[in-house]
């Protein structure tokens, strides 16, 4: 039959039979959870986007250039990735050993000390360092899609995948409302603020106190109510001394949640692994590991690029290529933003990927990149001959629409790293090499876009650098999934 003629494309879930496979149903109680505890690092990185360029101004580290603006926030931004990048390999690793419970309670931990630090920063290198322990610290990224995939099976995975943007949109809209509203109370809000002396000499602390609070909040829930789904675990100290091999003996894995787990097939090396075992590192460098997490690096530099340039050039004057409006507007830009695209993510994405598969959503998302990005120096030339019109607003709903379906995206290639695991035991292992690949290319990717954005605008005849540059990285992403195959990659049963 079909399914046999297959060869190492052949589809994690068998194509035809699963078209009639009732899903099972989401395990809802450990599932909202998680995500609630998702919404804290979305929140506490967006909170910062409204206020960042006016911050790097105050601090006076550019002397008045306001060409320079731009560079000194994507080196804050770059910060956090190359500290997580150093870091968040070995967090996911030691989550598949001692649990995900432990390194999430650590990773909100450093999201709370750290937006509190940063909130009372007064220096660009103090910034700098908050921004390196936030990074250092947290490793819940690739751990919080582990669990997601640890609590549920081959029928779910794609529709719990579409509520993944509803924590990251939700924390995108909260976040720069906050950072808008509440950064600089004492001018905002001066009959409410204007008598504290605290707020005037660190005008931004009660913009960050907030994610840092929910941050700390999010621990207590972690820790009282979250469900460990590492069921083979060892003790850190045994980890440390590297006794696991010796003690680790395998124990029942029951499903939480669910009736079957996601796992796949492993290589020629690894083929015969205990399932409930961690394979070592070089067990996981296989083509379909890497493909996957090549295309999930492409994306992020794409998206990364586009995030960071997207605040700058609203809160550029129009005279320089922007469009000259202040931070509150732009929070509200992002927040109703974040507020569509949840919403878009989960009525549309599960369903979407059911009839078309994932191969062809993340072409198409990836495609959508080239539109969205001409969309900038349009905005621009209108604006200057119209200013803040009908037109212009209309352009930038647009520019939010092109990039609600790039967002698509992310759901397809999560699965795909899903599925590229070797076995069940190296999901963790796997969405940290991922996760690697990402923050390393998002340490590069807010300082290169927004120094090619600051030296576009400082020469009138560089104004096209910056789009160039953005261009060429949709075109990375579009060569990178040409490698992704067309059905999801073979599953054990």
């Amino acid at each position: 039959m079909f399914q046999q003629q297959l060869g190492e494309e052949t589809p994690l879930l068998p194509p035809l039979p699963q078209q009639n496979t009732a899903r099972t149903p989401l395990p809802w109680h450990q599932f909202s959870i998680i995500l609630f505890l998702q919404l804290a690092e979305p929140l506490t990185s967006q909170v910062i986007a409204p206020f960042a360029p006016q911050l790097i101004r105050d601090i006076g580290i550019t002397n008045g250039d306001e060409t320079s603006v731009g560079y000194y926030v994507g080196l804050m931004y770059s910060l956090f990735f190359a500290t997580q990048a150093l870091t968040v390999l070995h967090w996911s690793r030691i989550s598949d050993h001692i649990g995900r419970k432990p390194v999430i309670l650590t990773g909100l931990f450093g999201l709370s000390i750290s937006m509190y630090c940063f909130g009372l920063s007064r220096t660009f290198w103090g910034l700098v360092l908050s921004r390196a322990l936030n990074g250092a610290l947290n490793g819940n990224v690739g751990v919080i899609k582990s669990m997601m995939v640890d609590i549920t099976d081959s029928t779910n995975l794609a529709q719990a995948y579409a509520f993944m943007p509803l924590a990251w949109s939700t924390g995108g809209t909260i976040g720069p409302l906050v950072g808008g509203l509440l950064s600089r109370p004492v001018e905002q809000f001066p009959d409410v603020f204007g008598h504290s002396q605290f707020l005037k000499n660190y005008p931004y602390f009660l913009a960050c106190a907030v994610p840092a609070t929910f941050s700390a909040l999010a621990w207590v829930v972690t820790f009282l109510f979250l469900r460990e789904t590492v069921h083979t675990r060892v003790t850190l100290g045994h980890l440390l001394r590297g006794k696991y091999h010796e003690d680790m003996t395998p124990g029942p894995v029951t499903p939480t949640g669910s009736t079957e787990s996601l796992s796949t097939e492993d290589t020629a090396q690894g083929a015969n692994a205990d399932d409930s075992k961690p394979l070592p590192l070089r067990s996981l460098l296989i083509p379909k590991v890497i493909i996957a997490a090549g295309n999930y690096a492409a994306l992020s530099l794409l998206d990364i690029a586009f995030r960071d340039v997207q605040p700058l050039f609203f809160a550029t004057p129009l005279e320089l290529g922007g469009l000259g409006l202040d931070p509150p507007r732009i929070g509200n830009i992002l927040a109703i933003y974040g507020v569509i695209n949840g919403l878009f993510q989960i009525f549309f994405f599960a369903d979407l990927h059911d009839r078309f598969g994932s191969k062809t959503i993340y072409s198409v998302a990836m495609a959508v990149g080239i539109p969205m990005i001409i969309t900038f120096p349009i905005l621009n030339t209108v604006a200057k001959v119209q200013g803040l019109s009908l037109v212009v607003w209309a352009i930038v709903g647009l520019q939010l629409a092109l990039s609600m379906i790039l967002n698509l995206a992310y759901s397809c290639v999560f699965i795909y790293i899903a599925a590229a695991s070797p076995n069940q035991a190296s999901f963790g292992a796997t969405n940290g090499i991922a996760q690697l690949g990402v923050s390393i290319v998002r340490a590069i990717g807010p300082a290169s876009a927004t120094s090619a954005f600051s030296l576009s605008i400082k020469n009138p005849h560089h104004a096209w650098i910056i789009y160039y540059y953005m261009i060429a990285l949709v075109c990375i992403g579009i060569f990178a999934s040409m490698f992704l195959p067309r059905q999801l990659w073979k599953s054990q049963r």
